[in-house]
């Protein structure tokens, strides 16, 4: 039996994202239960997991409430600041969800946070915070070393990969890709048919990674070229990845 992915908004910008087979269903992220709830009871399907990312609230908010009626698993990082996880998991363990015929290999990422996780597996890439279109998140925890190391690990998984971030964030990513790479043709060309999509409010997402490696600035930072012509547009020494990371993201945060 196929699967599909389907998102679920909650909050402003936030997506639950909704993995089933007809039958069976596997969360990822959930910050908040009822809209679960009641997709689920719309769609006739049984929760049979959940994948938890990492600590932050608005993926986690109705971990404790969907568990309770739901008698499901969980699985999440080793984080005492996650309670009602069933299952810790760490980088190399496997996910195995029978129910969909499914397995994930985990993938410790921190950089957004100290033991955010993601999950690998069929070319699909459940990433919560770490990768979004067209930028990555805030680096409330990590170090620009650990966060790029991060990133790389991500690059170097199928080219085929599907990713699913939690957070609609693509146009303003954009615009922030637009102010550094401004005559980046290929970027122009996702705005335009991101902003198409979400006129009908539908999701940028998911995206293809090997698309996102070419034009996310925060996936280019081994692009000599890219690099040197924005130390010398800001007048600044960025030596290597990290310390081209780190210019990046607080240009970012700042933007």
């Amino acid at each position: 039996m196929s699967i599909q992915i389907n998102p679920i908004p909650i909050f402003n910008d936030n997506y639950v994202w909704v993995i089933d087979n007809g039958t069976h269903a596997v969360i990822v992220d959930p910050g908040k239960a009822e809209p679960v709830n009641d997709y689920l009871q719309q769609h006739q399907l049984k929760l049979s997991a959940i994948l938890i990312t990492h600590h932050h609230w608005d993926h986690i908010n109705g971990l404790e409430t969907l568990i309770a009626q739901h008698q499901c698993s969980s699985f999440g990082p080793v984080e005492d600041r996650i309670e009602h996880i069933s299952n810790r998991v760490k980088e190399g363990d496997v996910v195995n969800l029978p129910e969909l015929d499914l397995s994930f290999r985990v993938i410790e990422t921190p950089g957004h946070t100290t033991s955010h996780i993601c999950f690998f597996g069929n070319d699909l890439l459940f990433c919560g915070d770490t990768l979004f279109s067209m930028g990555c998140g805030k680096m409330f925890e990590g170090t620009p070393e650990q966060y790029i190391h991060s990133l790389n690990k991500l690059k170097e998984l199928s080219p085929e990969t599907m990713v699913y971030c939690t957070h609609e964030y693509t146009l303003s990513n954009i615009a922030f890709a637009q102010r550094i790479d401004p005559d980046n043709e290929a970027i122009a060309k996702k705005k335009s048919k991101s902003e198409q999509l979400r006129s009908h409010d539908l999701p940028t997402l998911p995206f293809k990674l090997s698309d996102e490696i070419k034009l996310n600035p925060f996936l280019r930072t081994d692009d000599q070229a890219f690099r040197d012509a924005l130390s010398t547009k800001k007048n600044v020494k960025l030596d290597d990845e990290a310390s081209f990371f780190a210019f990046l993201r607080t240009a970012k945060d700042n933007f």
